[in-house]
């Protein structure tokens, strides 16, 4: 379940640098379209990103409802993710997963089987394999502004499609929706949206000083 949510949150990172989806003659995706350009275009100006978010994951057949919060630092392919009392830090070449339960941190190099990691590496399957179209009929969510966007992907994957909320005033992602083959449902709503704050390459790396007692497992 672990793997899943932070395969998830990778999905959320890589909407916000997403690149320009390919739409049909239909205007409604004409449109779709050039909505994620001009998101597209005022989100890759940020040098950094912070987000807070809301997370739910919901299957009424199986009886789930999970509630939990998190947040994420991202500068270029750099981030690090905290959810569900795990800390996960990538600086692009190496992903520390920090578990504070068990002590233990997992160290993974980035290779081509971690691509929801990456949010650079995704942004060419956005842009080639998804199906973008706006949905006319929502204007509004909890009181704000929005555009939603249906994204489907042209091939399977592990989910059936998304849809994502853009927050019209803003033109910045608001909540995104995963619907998987399971019947699950994937929420995040993000709560706040800072830019171009100062981090340090101390943000991306992992210091085994800070964590004495934890067992360091490198499966590189």
């Amino acid at each position: 379940m672990m793997k899943k949510i932070l395969a998830v949150c990778s999905l959320i990172i890589s909407m916000l640098l997403i690149s320009s989806i390919p739409g049909s003659a239909q205007s409604n995706n004409t449109k779709a379209t050039e909505i994620l350009d001009e998101v597209t275009q005022k989100t890759k100006a940020y040098k950094s990103i912070k987000m807070e978010f809301n997370y739910q994951m919901e299957n009424a057949e199986a009886n789930i409802n999970e509630l939990t919060s998190g947040k994420v630092l991202v500068s270029g392919d750099k981030y690090r993710l905290e959810i569900a009392g795990q800390l996960v830090i990538s600086d692009g070449i190496t992903i520390w997963t920090i578990i504070e339960d068990s002590e233990e941190v997992q160290v993974n190099e980035v290779s081509e089987d971690d691509q929801s990691f990456s949010p650079t590496k995704m942004l060419s399957d956005y842009s080639e394999d998804y199906k973008s179209k706006l949905d006319p009929k929502v204007n509004e969510l909890n009181g704000i502004d929005v555009y939603l966007l249906e994204l489907t992907p042209n091939e399977k994957k592990t989910f059936e499609r998304v849809n994502l909320f853009i927050n019209k005033n803003k033109m910045q992602p608001y909540r995104m929706e995963i619907f998987d083959y399971n019947q699950s449902v994937y929420t995040y709503t993000i709560t706040t949206f800072d830019t171009d704050i100062t981090l340090s390459d101390n943000d991306f790396t992992f210091s085994e000083a800070d964590y004495p007692n934890f067992d360091v497992i490198d499966m590189r």
